[in-house]
């Protein structure tokens, strides 16, 4: 098998195991998969991989329930995030590779002790809260392709359940990735990777809604932020070595 194949395979596996746990858990293909894609591609094309494949998932997600999202939580989380993705893409435009993947892996590796902790921020809450959320969310989604802790952190914050959480996020997902791509352009893959990459969100979405009913909902949760803990140490250790 030639490496450009088996590059493509490994992304194609990635995506697949990122898209399971989005659709098993409603939060974590950027979590999971970002670091892994950044670690194989670079800072650069990782992160607008994890941007597709994060709104793709969120998209298909959200086909489902999107009777149920909140607008009147959302607009403002989305109009902030508005404000700071150009400043997150510029940022990441231009920090060397090292600093990049170090500061992703430090981005990540915070965001999900805080949200493991279940954080209660009082800055987090009403309006404000969402403004706030959504601004630290833009701005890491388009540096890092990491924008779900801050929303998640909203939601604990907000006393959002687990069913009100799901398809806020996912409506949140599409748009702010869209807004990631948009800034950042799409990556530059091999038509075989495109495919497999697909392949990757289609057959995620379908493993991850078998698994969401046989999985308790904090077991799911629990198993993404640890994968999504170690692929945060595992980039800012990459990081740090080569600085």
């Amino acid at each position: 098998m030639s490496s450009a194949l088996s590059e493509a395979v490994l992304l194609g596996c990635v995506v697949l195991v990122g898209s399971s746990v989005q659709r098993l858990a409603g939060i974590g293909f950027a979590l999971v998969a970002a670091p892994a894609l950044v670690l194989l591609l670079g800072p650069g094309s990782g992160v607008v991989l994890a941007n597709c494949g994060a709104g793709a998932i969120s998209a298909i997600g959200l086909a489902g329930s999107w009777r149920r999202v909140r607008l009147g939580a959302m607009g403002p989380m989305v109009l902030a995030a508005a404000c700071t993705v150009p400043a997150g893409s510029w940022v990441a435009a231009r920090l060397p590779g090292p600093e990049l993947l170090a500061g992703m892996g430090a981005l990540v590796t915070v965001a999900v002790l805080l949200v493991m902790s279940g954080a209660r921020l009082n800055g987090l809450r009403g309006m404000p809260g969402a403004f706030a959320a959504g601004a630290a969310s833009g701005f890491m989604n388009a540096s890092a392709g990491v924008g779900g802790p801050a929303v998640s952190l909203y939601a604990v914050n907000a006393g959002w359940s687990a069913r009100e959480f799901v398809p806020n996020a996912q409506f949140y997902g599409v748009l702010v990735n869209a807004m990631s791509l948009s800034a950042n352009g799409l990556p530059h893959l091999a038509r075989t990777a495109w495919l497999l990459v697909a392949a990757g969100v289609a057959g995620g979405a379908v493993i991850g809604k078998a698994l969401a009913d046989r999985v308790p909902e904090q077991r799911a949760r629990r198993i993404v932020l640890l994968l999504a803990l170690a692929g945060g140490l595992t980039t800012l250790g990459k990081g740090l070595w080569g600085l």
